[in-house]
């Protein structure tokens, strides 16, 4: 167990430098994985577009668009090989980007009609089994995380990617979590739902740890929805937030927020979290939820100080449109791949205009 703590205190260390004068010690970005035949794009913008921006993290959703060894039975549409994802991961290293590969978990089984490559492959681990048929009247399907069969597979994929990409942490995804603890899972009928939550993020977190690596999940489920006014969405209105008091404080929360900047990292790091403030499409909540991180860590006792890590862009518009965008070569961008970049350049013009002074403080 000692080794394990002081392995991941390590890799929480290797966030915490200053000394590249940009200040915060997590200066990241979310995206999709690439296409197979985005792959010399992703090698390009991870190459030049990241090290001129000051991104120190590269959290890459790859879900099950992998070419799984051990389970090739779960990969979706346009699956990355192992050689693809291995020469993501080096470009990132050769740039001095921390490489986070991502599955999303528990929620976000599924998008519209369509079944993501778990319950596809595997509709035994389904929380509400032979409901919904075409995806109709739910947002996302949620696998059950009391199945008795389904984390020996999960870890599986968990171990192929972090072997493959060589990573120390691991992104979980974990959002908008809504059907869970469902009267039509005999395993999970009538059970508290931030119970199983939490246990959801224990088990995962222990089994990380176990092989001295670390965990990020987003931190929507954490947060009381009524109580903050903030609704079910970048909150929670399914009695999961009382799972916060109940997870491993060296679980790293990413704290989603995309019309407004909600003071709501300020309170998971008083409650012993490590935090990182995750906007969107917007610049002015971008810019807000920087000024509290930014004021928290100066004017906050060390301890909080050092959780407050700093901040991790969204995209949510796909690989290629948001890095097309971004290089000025698509001739159409999506309206949401414009803003997210414009929010991403007005971020970390503000990060690199100000990050001296907060690496002096």
């Amino acid at each position: 167990m000692h080794n394990v703590l002081l392995r991941l205190a390590l890799a929480t260390a290797a966030f915490c430098s200053v000394a590249d004068g940009q200040g915060l010690p997590v200066r990241g970005i979310h995206l999709a994985a690439p296409k197979p035949d985005e792959v010399p794009l992703a090698l390009r913008f991870i190459s030049e577009a990241l090290p001129k921006e000051g991104v120190n993290v590269l959290v890459l959703e790859i879900n099950y668009r992998y070419q799984f060894q051990r389970h090739p039975e779960v990969a979706d549409a346009d699956p990355l090989a192992a050689d693809q994802l291995r020469q993501i991961s080096q470009a990132a290293r050769s740039a001095g980007v921390q490489l986070i590969p991502m599955i999303n978990l528990l929620g976000h089984q599924s998008w519209a009609r369509k079944t993501f490559g778990l319950l596809r492959s595997h509709p035994e681990f389904d929380e509400t089994p032979g409901l919904y048929p075409d995806n109709a009247d739910i947002y996302c399907r949620s696998y059950c995380p009391r199945h008795p069969e389904v984390h020996a597979l999960l870890f599986d994929l968990i171990d192929e990617l972090m072997e493959v990409t060589g990573a120390e942490v691991f992104h979980a995804g974990m959002d908008e979590v809504f059907l869970i603890g469902e009267d039509a899972c005999p395993r999970c009928k009538g059970r508290s739902r931030a119970e199983l939550f939490a246990g959801e993020v224990k088990t995962i977190r222990d089994h990380l740890a176990s092989r001295n690596r670390r965990l990020w999940i987003w931190a929507d489920r954490l947060i009381d929805g009524e109580t903050t006014g903030i609704g079910k969405w970048e909150a929670s209105l399914n009695q999961t937030a009382p799972a916060l008091a109940l997870l491993p404080r060296d679980v790293v929360l990413c704290d989603w927020h995309y019309e407004a900047a909600h003071p709501t990292a300020t309170s998971f790091a008083l409650a012993g979290f490590d935090v990182v403030s995750s906007p969107w499409r917007r610049p002015a909540v971008a810019l807000g939820q920087l000024a509290q991180i930014r004021d928290a860590r100066a004017h906050s006792t060390p301890l909080v100080r050092n959780r407050m890590l700093g901040m991790l862009h969204t995209t949510w518009v796909g690989f290629g449109p948001f890095v097309r965008a971004y290089f000025g070569e698509e001739k159409n961008p999506f309206v949401q791949a414009a803003e997210s970049v414009l929010c991403f350049r007005e971020l970390y013009r503000e990060l690199r205009a100000t990050g001296a002074l907060e690496a002096s403080r």
